[in-house]
């Protein structure tokens, strides 16, 4: 009997392990590390940007590549602080800085400045010359030069709201098909959430919501308005039948986010995912597999965006019902993070804290 379990286990094929281990930590003694964004075109290239801010409080701008999948990291110099980042592919990107728009033809290894304007804070190009941006006081343009020039799309004199308090923060594109989203927020009293001791003053009120869509690459755009609560700060689209949305939560709301899949055919939406405890921040899916990463961090009672970071958590799932949380660094922690799926087989996590994680299957 012992003889034949013995066979049967040998027989039994090894299912692989997944963990998140970090290939990049910040640890100069001197200084801390903030990351706004990070990119993996490819399985292989990557790169990280952020501030870093010395003892004295000044912050310094900071960029940061691999070539060989986070064994080795390279920072570059850098002469304006990086809000965001798109890689058309391995070589070509772009960079959305504080003070305007930046292009890289080598990997990031170096950068030309562009004529774009401030107040930009995404970008996405369907090809080397055209592009979309989304930014403050109610940008969307488009650019048919790579970026050295950009135009107000049309559709934003039907859109209602005070251009102040009006932001389209997020792009998303798959083929032709194109979403854009946005929020109008005119401000509140008082500090940032934390710091308020009134529950009433914290509380979530609906806002305006926009989502823009366009089925022919631009050439014409249609407009979805809603009050919501929340806002919707990411979209991804891994086919043309599904859609993921992210929708985040001011303190002492229910939940601190939500997660939806949206069928793209139908426009019929659900929800897929929420927990009070998870303040998730990015989803990805993989491609070809669509396997769907979730990541954001744990949080502790109501106060969702406090000034102490979170345990990072990572959360999978194959079909959008069943979800694992996956093992994740201990020391890895964060306000925000970001994911990165270059490949079905590739997939890196960043912490707004400095660290970049890679999944590693044993």
């Amino acid at each position: 009997m012992r003889l034949l379990l013995l066979l049967l286990t040998v027989a039994l094929p090894l299912v692989a392990e997944e963990h998140w281990d970090i290939v990049y930590r910040y640890t100069q003694l001197d200084s801390v590390l903030t990351l706004n964004d990070f990119s993996f075109p490819s399985a292989k290239r990557g790169m990280a940007c952020g501030y870093t801010t010395d003892r004295k409080g000044k912050d310094h701008p900071f960029l940061t590549v691999t070539a060989d999948g986070g064994a080795n990291w390279t920072e570059v110099p850098a002469k304006d602080t990086c809000l965001s980042l798109f890689f058309l592919d391995d070589g070509n990107g772009w960079m959305v800085s504080s003070k305007g728009l930046w292009y890289t033809a080598e990997a990031g290894r170096s950068w030309t400045r562009l004529k774009a304007p401030a107040g930009f804070i995404k970008v996405w190009f369907l090809n080397r010359q055209h592009g979309f941006a989304a930014g403050l006081d109610k940008t969307v343009a488009e650019t048919f030069d790579g970026g050295d020039t950009w135009k107000p799309i049309s559709i934003l004199q039907d859109i209602t709201g005070d251009p102040r308090f009006t932001t389209f923060g997020e792009i998303a594109f798959l083929g032709d098909r194109g979403l854009i989203s946005g929020w109008n927020i005119p401000p509140r009293p008082g500090g940032p959430d934390w710091m308020e001791t009134d529950r009433e003053m914290r509380r979530q009120l609906p806002n305006y919501s926009v989502i823009l869509e366009t089925l022919d690459g631009g050439k014409t755009w249609t407009k979805s308005e809603s009050s919501i609560f929340g806002q919707i700060t990411r979209i991804n689209m891994a086919d043309d039948n599904l859609g993921l949305g992210l929708i985040q939560f001011r303190d002492a709301f229910e939940y601190p986010a939500e997660v939806y899949g949206v069928n793209l055919k139908g426009g019929k939406m659900q929800r897929v995912y929420r927990e009070t405890d998870r303040a998730i921040t990015d989803v990805k899916q993989a491609p070809v597999t669509h396997r769907t990463f979730l990541i954001g961090y744990e949080t502790s009672g109501t106060i969702y965006r406090s000034p102490i970071p979170g345990k990072l958590k990572i959360i999978m799932s194959d079909d959008l019902t069943e979800w694992k949380e996956m093992e994740v660094d201990y020391r890895a922690v964060a306000h925000t993070a970001f994911l990165s799926i270059p490949t079905q087989d590739a997939a890196y996590a960043a912490t707004d804290t400095g660290m970049i994680l890679k999944l590693i299957k044993d």
